[in-house]
């Protein structure tokens, strides 16, 4: 893929060996044709639309999709659906200028930009770059944290709903979440040791049919309930004053931003994304339009259902988490086989999501030390695949990566507010900023145009509504800290 180490070409910038096997490369490209290297002298990517697809609805329809029916119920049949439209508007529209700036210059022949980051330095560069880098990975460690605690909570659930079905509904089934935030933190582990992207596509592709199984599970057992009620619940203004308070209103409702922002939140990984796509014809910016609009609109429709029909089923009492909040009984096997897709899906969104800063932190240990045996040498493992080889560093790091995610998890298991923060802190200067920015620069757009203008009255709408979730997540946070022990705390 490319110089972020994501790639299976990878090695550092700069330095004569460097050089030496870029001009290699791309000699033996030539002499064996074009079929075995791009343009850049890596080898050929076989990335398509549907890859590219995969990936994405991996990352998009992750446990985002399960607070939904919540969100609504904070905003209200007017609101929900309309803020839910909106901001898969916004992601849409901003991904097709983020595409447009993978490669600098012409889209077919234009350096490529390997990364994120590569993409800020190429376009806007200075102290830029390091905001956008620092906000970058601290919300891909985020966004592993809640993977986690989504994950330990499912987990949770398949125990808890059996224990439902064997002792009855009004017996509590305390269990703590802790042992299986640990089982999600061993099986990363051994993921969190496969290479790059460029390997992850299967589980990607498997990820995704996972999602797609628990959404439509959760689907059709809202449908269920509906009938059930013999009419659909809810109201247009949200949960009513006097069910809650009227500053828990406003807390909750700003929370709900910060939920459907973290539900459509993919953009820190677009470019590393498109770098798997095959080279032009067409243009890799042609086919990640094509692939953000497909994947869009497929997590949009699937997120207006599952929000809407759990909202419609429980009204002002829709669950947190719609699969795990037990607003749903029975049958009880349908909500294991549910809760179990949501585990193995969100194995493979943790690995989508971490990738490029595996990537990142194993790059920059190449260039400091490239005469390490430990950073740098390959050991073959013969019980594997014959094309896997073990980095020892790569196994240590990423390991301890994990393992410090899982301590975090255990310490703040708060599913709902914790999405909600995610969602806020990365949703302005990751999914609108930085694309709008460079994508001025790309085009040249001229300051003051009605384009210029524009795009900035969005970026400033967009910051507005970060600011205003992240104050009502951080506020649902400390609520929960008020009656939380580290460790103890039980479902």
């Amino acid at each position: 893929m490319g110089e972020n180490g994501v790639g299976k070409n990878y090695y550092p910038q700069g330095g004569a060996a460097a050089a030496a096997m870029e001009v290699s490369s791309v000699e033996h490209g030539q002499a064996g044709g074009s079929k075995c290297y791009d343009d850049d002298g890596r080898l050929k990517r076989t990335g398509t639309m549907w890859t590219a697809s995969a990936h994405i609805i991996t990352a998009v329809i992750g446990s985002g999709v399960l607070s939904l029916a919540w969100a609504i119920g904070q905003l209200g049949w007017v609101a929900g659906p309309a803020v839910m439209l909106l901001f898969s508007l916004v992601t849409y529209y901003t991904s097709s200028l983020l595409s447009d700036c993978y490669r600098y210059g012409d889209e077919t022949t234009g350096k490529r930009n390997y990364t994120y980051m590569d993409a800020v330095n190429a376009n806007l560069s200075g102290i830029k770059v390091q905001l956008c880098g620092f906000l970058q990975y601290a919300n891909i460690v985020g966004v592993a944290i809640g993977y986690t605690i989504a994950a330990s909570i499912s987990m949770l659930a398949i125990k808890r709903a059996n224990c439902f079905h064997v002792k009855g509904h009004v017996n509590p089934c305390h269990i703590s979440s802790t042992p299986y935030m640990v089982i999600f933190g061993v099986a990363q582990i051994f993921f969190s040791q496969i290479p790059d992207f460029d390997q992850i596509s299967w589980l990607s592709i498997l990820a995704a049919i996972m999602s797609f199984t628990y959404s439509t599970i959760g689907l059709g057992l809202g449908i269920v309930q509906v009938v059930a009620n013999k009419g659909v619940k809810g109201s247009l203004t949200g949960i009513s004053i006097g069910a809650v308070t009227p500053i828990d209103k406003v807390w909750r409702s700003l929370q709900a931003f910060g939920d459907i922002a973290f539900a459509y939140s993919y953009s820190l990984i677009l470019i590393e994304i498109q770098d798997t796509i095959r080279a032009p014809p067409p243009s890799e910016a042609k086919v990640m339009r094509r692939a953000t609009l497909v994947s869009v609109a497929t997590t949009t429709l699937f997120y207006m259902l599952c929000g809407c029909m759990g909202y419609a089923a429980f009204g002002d009492d829709a669950p947190g988490n719609l699969l795990t909040g037990f607003g749903f009984y029975e049958p009880f096997w349908l909500l294991d086989i549910a809760n179990a897709a949501i585990v193995v899906h969100l194995v493979g969104a943790y690995q989508v999501y971490c990738q490029p800063l595996f990537a990142f932190v194993e790059k920059w240990a190449q260039q400091r030390w490239p005469k390490s045996g430990f950073i740098t040498g390959e050991i073959q493992v013969p019980l594997v695949s014959s094309g896997f080889k073990l980095n020892l560093f790569r196994l240590t790091w990423r390991s301890a990566f994990v393992v410090a995610t899982t301590v975090v998890s255990m310490l703040l298991p708060f599913f709902n507010d914790v999405v909600g923060f995610l969602g806020a802190i990365g949703f302005w200067p990751l999914t609108v900023y930085f694309p709008v920015e460079m994508y001025i620069v790309q085009k040249k757009i001229p300051r003051w145009s009605s384009q210029w203008v524009c795009l900035q009255l969005l970026s400033l709408a967009c910051l507005i509504i970060t600011i205003a979730a992240a104050a009502g997540s951080i506020a649902g946070i400390m609520s929960d800290l008020k009656v939380y022990k580290p460790f103890f705390t039980t479902d």
